[in-house]
């Protein structure tokens, strides 16, 4: 597959911010900016992550109906369990 470059400029803030999630993901900063730039990059990607908070949006009141949400005090019958 044929290799293209891209160069970016960030200030010393955005790039500790890289720095340390690269770290946590235990990949260089070059391999966690390709893997972000590839994910933003994937159509597929974007696809599923609208498609996800469509689900969201629509089943949600059912969701809290059936097992609360944080701001209950009653979290459904798992909470029971």
């Amino acid at each position: 597959m044929e290799q293209k470059q891209i160069n970016v400029r960030v200030d010393a803030e955005t790039h500790a911010g890289i720095e340390a999630r690269a770290k946590a993901a235990g990949m260089s900063v070059q391999s966690y900016a390709k893997q972000v730039l590839a994910d933003e990059g994937n159509d597929l990607r974007h696809r599923f992550l609208t498609a996800g908070a469509h689900f969201a949006d629509a089943w949600a009141d059912t969701f809290a109906e059936e097992f609360g949400n944080a701001e209950t005090a009653d979290h459904g019958p798992a909470a029971a369990a």
